[in-house]
């Protein structure tokens, strides 16, 4: 049993077990005693998203670290994929980021990425958790000026920036764009609007003022209507919305229409298919993808390859079998080519280079594919729980699949971050699917209340 990472790290409340202080502080020193055998000297990032409890995380994280004789980098409030740029642009030997994503504001959790700036894999998590609960560190601690330090990097954010304005072709400004921007009140900020202010564009920023309270609020890629409902006011071109930490992004056109990851992860498949760009003609999903995507992708001559949840899974596959491009229907897409993980903001910039280059409106590329009606519930249980252990469940889901037979897909599976059992169902009949879902959500409620 995994005792502190999830799917993405580790996450919780903040202050309550295992997002404390305590906690923070053990998995410093562990990541500092792992890379210190092989480290280069030149210490670790440490990067942050806005909400109020990442001040005493990244103190927490900053002492265990130097307390190991490595020494820290801080380059405040950025986005993750911002901090694994940083991580492999300064030769770094490892990068943290406190951010929760997506979760409100009570919540936080610890990202880690390896020097190449990619996220650990299991069995270095595996480690870390090792070091924290065996105590082998206990004895292992340097003293007097053997013990780390640590600086701040603050121009941090304008080597990101820089680096994001290259990835967009230089044949192409965006003077003629109105762009709507919500930033979720979270670490992309102080970020995106400069990017596509100095590319051109002129912008209209919305949830730029965090408080550290107020992330992700009723604003970001979870809540889009709020930027769909500005760019109808504004007449704008084309809405970006990102999450709490920068590394999603949901996209509304013209006419304030949602256009989710599958969607624009067809657009530009197309468009790397017609560049030679896309290796291998294969586009990398998860398994919550729909079904109109596999559909779209093959029209075109390529193929899609599935994983499980998560952008990790997604990022290993590309990685193990030479594959360029990738991402999740929440909106996590994966340049492979340009960075290591997912990237809200450019994605934003390739979506944006594929309108310039066809001279075409958002409403018009996103036609490329065409969805399959889909639901997707969650039941929140008041513990975690696993669907082996709910009466019933397993016989009612495979006469459910059955009845669908080859018109459609159930996809059953826990959160990997929180107490959540997430149901998806997928076909060609929309009140029949329905149904199905909330028969499968019923029966999680009823094992819930037992």
């Amino acid at each position: 049993m995994r005792r502190l990472f999830g799917t993405d790290g580790i996450r919780g409340e903040a202050n309550t077990h295992p997002m404390t202080t305590e906690i923070a502080m053990q998995v410093g020193r562990a990541i500092a005693f792992i890379v210190k055998d092989r480290s280069r000297g030149h210490g670790i990032v440490i990067g942050k998203d806005t909400r109020l409890s990442c001040y005493m995380l990244e103190n927490a994280l900053a002492a265990g670290i130097c307390s190991m004789g490595v020494d820290v980098m801080l380059v405040g409030p950025l986005p993750t994929p911002g901090i694994s740029f940083i991580t492999t642009s300064m030769r770094a030997d490892a990068g943290v980021v406190i951010s929760a994503s997506h979760n409100p504001f009570q919540d936080n959790g610890i990202k880690i990425f390896t020097h190449d700036g990619f996220k650990l894999p299991d069995d270095v998590e595996e480690e870390i958790e090792d070091l924290i609960f065996s105590q082998k560190m206990e004895a292992l601690r340097p003293v007097a000026a053997e013990v780390g330090k640590a600086e701040r990097i603050d121009d941090a954010k304008g080597r990101y920036i820089v680096f994001l304005k290259s990835t967009f072709p230089k044949q192409y400004v965006l003077d003629d764009f109105h762009i709507v921007l919500d930033c979720a009140n979270g670490a992309t900020y102080g970020v995106a609007p400069h990017v596509f202010e100095e590319l051109g564009a002129k912008v209209t920023a919305l949830a730029v003022k965090p408080d550290g309270t107020n992330i992700n609020r009723r604003c970001g890629a979870l809540h889009p209507e709020l930027m769909a409902e500005a760019v109808r006011a504004e007449k704008a071109d084309i809405g970006l919305a990102f999450d709490g930490d920068g590394d999603r992004l949901i996209v509304c056109d013209e006419r304030g229409q949602i256009v989710d990851g599958d969607h624009i992860m067809a657009i530009c498949a197309k468009d790397l298919l017609k560049q030679r760009k896309l290796k291998k003609k294969t586009l990398v999903a998860t398994v919550m993808s729909n079904l109109g995507l596999e559909v779209a992708i093959e029209g075109m001559g390529g193929t899609l390859v599935r994983t499980a949840v998560g952008d990790r899974y997604v990022v290993e596959c590309m990685r193990q079998n030479g594959y360029s491009f990738g991402g999740e229907q929440s909106g996590h897409l994966i340049f492979l080519d340009d960075i290591t993980t997912g990237d809200g903001i450019l994605a934003g910039l390739q979506l944006l280079s594929v309108m310039k280059k066809q001279d075409r409106p958002l409403s018009e590329l996103a036609t490329v594919m065409e969805s399959f009606p889909q639901v997707l519930k969650n039941v929140r249980t008041k513990t975690r729980m696993s669907i082996d252990e709910i009466p019933h469940f397993t016989s009612t889901l495979r006469k459910l699949e059955e009845k669908l037979n080859t018109t459609g897909r159930i996809l059953v599976r826990p959160s990997g971050t929180e107490p959540v059992i997430r149901v998806m169902v997928e076909g060609q009949d929309e009140e029949l699917i329905n149904d199905m879902a909330d028969e499968l959500c019923e029966l999680v409620s009823n094992a819930d209340r037992m």
